[in-house]
């Protein structure tokens, strides 16, 4: 079966949300974006569509997509708006999260409001200062009786203030070496002991806010521990964001697709010395990198998923997609700008918008810098001498 080769339903969810991006979403984008305006109109449609049930197990409401057709998906949302994208990023890994490693009792308590949206939940895994570097983590969770007790901050947490649940995770033994082995993924909802900051200013990804998250202590039953057996949340975490990865490779490839778009009307449209512009070689060439980067970019996170999918470790293929994509993103991103030449750099064209929010896939969920590490420690140990 070819990377990413979708069922005839998946197919036409797919069709259904580009639908939506062409009709609703990219035409008032602008509305929204410029003064950083929450989306609670667009939310509550995807709510409708289904859009946050995607990776949620039928039985419990959701639609239960393969991780091609969620990546797929989440491509054509960011082709409109990379911030609508991003609203079911991370509700989306703990969906996958819970359903593959949670109890039947906590599939029964989140699952069905989190396929309908009434549950919108992100994860909580970055702190001040410590970046990637989730091994020097500080926020904790420390037993008391049949309850646990958490202290610490974390920061960047994506959908924070529309949030009903948090996938945190933290340490709960404070003496394992090394340190991710006594990590625990715990679900826990707004409530006395967590305070959720005013949402952070940011160059790009506008509409959806990223918050800050005080623990000061917030008190949880030992059901709120992701399967109730606790230090098992590095492997649990590192399995979803295999997940993550894979969606935030298919949000860049949105972004690089809607440049791309963009460049190749825009070149087509605009004349210069008697002709369009993409006759000039210098044009055209660009964009044939262009175009050829995308489709690389597709292929290798349509190959990520499709492993994914087949129940193998996909964290280095979910690396490369992740790397790959993002760089090309930002690149297509400029050379659309190039392409449009000084209406490029004007707020009258989205090419500007693209070009901003092109960073965050860089950065995000884990920078391309660990990427690398992470590319580079797979290959050593699945080739050993």
């Amino acid at each position: 079966m070819p990377a990413g080769t979708l069922t005839a339903d998946e197919q036409q969810m797919v069709e259904l949300v580009s639908e939506f991006v062409d009709q609703r979403v990219r035409t008032r984008v602008r509305d929204y974006e410029q003064d950083d305006i929450y989306p609670e109109e667009f939310i509550e449609e995807m709510k409708r569509l289904g859009f946050f049930g995607l990776l949620a197990p039928a039985e419990y409401g959701g639609v239960d997509v393969s991780t091609a057709c969620f990546a797929r998906v989440t491509e054509e949302l960011a082709r409109g708006w990379m911030s609508l994208a991003g609203a079911i990023g991370g509700h989306s890994v703990i969906s996958y999260l819970i359903k593959t490693f949670g109890t039947d009792a906590q599939k029964q308590k989140y699952l069905p409001g989190m396929a309908d949206g009434s549950i919108r939940a992100t994860m909580a895994l970055t702190e001040p200062g410590g970046g990637s570097d989730l091994q020097a983590m500080r926020t904790t969770a420390t037993a008391d009786g049949d309850e646990w007790i958490i202290n610490g901050s974390k920061t960047w947490i994506s959908n924070a203030a529309h949030s009903g649940l948090f996938g945190l995770l933290c340490i709960t033994d404070r003496d394992a070496t090394p340190a991710h082995r006594g990590m625990s993924v715990i679900l826990t909802e707004p409530g006395d002991g967590l305070v959720v900051s005013k949402k952070l200013p940011k160059l790009g990804y506008r509409g959806v806010e990223a918050c800050e998250l005080v623990f000061d202590g917030r008190r949880v039953g030992n059901d709120a521990i992701l399967g109730e057996v606790p230090n098992k949340g590095w492997a649990h975490m590192m399995r979803g964001l295999e997940v993550g990865r894979i969606q935030v490779a298919a949000r860049a490839l949105g972004v690089g697709q809607a440049a791309l778009d963009d460049a190749v009307r825009y070149a087509q449209q605009r004349e210069s010395f008697g002709k369009p512009i993409w006759k000039h070689q210098s044009v055209g060439n660009l964009l044939a990198d262009m175009a050829t980067k995308q489709r690389a970019a597709r292929l290798l996170t349509l190959d990520a998923a499709e492993k994914l999918d087949a129940g193998e470790r996909a964290d280095m293929e979910a690396g490369m997609a992740k790397l790959f994509a993002s760089e090309t993103a930002m690149q297509i991103a400029l050379d659309a700008i190039r392409v449009h030449g000084g209406y490029g750099y004007s707020k009258e064209y989205d090419v500007e918008r693209y070009f901003r929010d092109a960073p965050l896939m860089i950065v995000g969920e884990g920078t391309n810098e660990i990427q690398r590490n992470v590319i580079a420690a797979q290959l050593i140990a699945r080739n050993p001498i």
